[in-house]
């Protein structure tokens, strides 16, 4: 058993506090960023526009993270509440939401400069996994998003919370979204998945949408929602709809 007494600011200068969670973002962005355009892009025209692209990206990521928290997990607090919507140093944040965000943002810039969006999207999936297992990290010293009890030999106690031996599900996660997941592509763009922009992006929301389904049935359920429809958490109910989603498009852009 591991006792969890993180402090979530990694340091302050003077009263301004550096929190572990903006690093997290800052790295997997910064390392994501350079993966891109130093080894994984080949098309010097996307090379070339991706500097620019990043900015529409990190914008899709936080209008869509928080947008997606409200809408998905806490509608009904923040309709009541309309302002503490841009309090986003206050929590709350969605991986799903970012996704649709980042989707989107992808889609405007390439329509603006006459390009495929999946060109973009794919870059993005491929380090996507990076951003996701320090963001998890991140979850795990904030101690947020933990675990249902249990008794296991690595079981944590997240002091914060209470005095029970819970499940690191955010370990899982960045076990599984993070490491295994960019794994899994790394595999996939030696068999030139590349070669047909949307297939990587696809087979990346089959595959973290599996893991996050699995995931989700080791970690306690957001609060002011609990199990909804045959006790599936609302990650897994969406998770569910990535799955297909990407099903889908795997098989349209495998038949190109």
């Amino acid at each position: 058993m591991f006792i969890n007494n993180f402090d979530p600011v990694a340091f302050q200068i003077m009263s301004f506090e550096i929190r572990w969670y903006s690093l997290a973002y800052i790295l997997g962005i910064v390392i994501g960023w350079s993966l891109c355009k130093k080894v994984f892009i080949k098309d010097p025209d996307i090379n070339e526009k991706f500097d620019d692209y990043i900015a529409y990206l990190i914008i899709g990521v936080i209008l869509g993270g928080r947008l997606g928290y409200v809408i998905f997990y806490n509608f009904s607090y923040y309709s009541d509440n309309i302002f503490d919507i841009f309090k986003i140093w206050q929590g709350g944040m969605s991986f799903h939401g970012g996704l649709l965000g980042v989707i989107i943002s992808s889609f405007f810039f390439a329509k603006k400069n006459n390009q495929n969006p999946f060109s973009y999207l794919d870059q993005v999936s491929l380090v996507a996994p990076i951003g996701i297992f320090f963001g998890r990290l991140a979850n795990f010293i904030n101690s947020e998003l933990y675990g249902i009890t249990t008794n296991i030999p690595w079981s944590v106690v997240f002091i914060k919370v209470d005095d029970l031996s819970r499940h690191p599900s955010q370990l899982y996660e960045a076990i599984l979204e993070g490491i295994i997941l960019f794994l899994v592509l790394i595999y996939f763009i030696k068999k030139d998945y590349l070669r047909k922009p949307g297939l990587i992006s696809a087979l990346f929301l089959i595959f973290y949408s599996l893991f996050r389904f699995f995931i989700e049935f080791f970690r306690v359920p957001d609060e002011q929602l609990g199990y909804l429809v045959l006790n599936l958490t609302m990650g897994q109910i969406i998770s569910l709809v990535f799955v297909t989603i990407g099903t889908i498009l795997f098989y349209l852009k495998n038949e190109n």
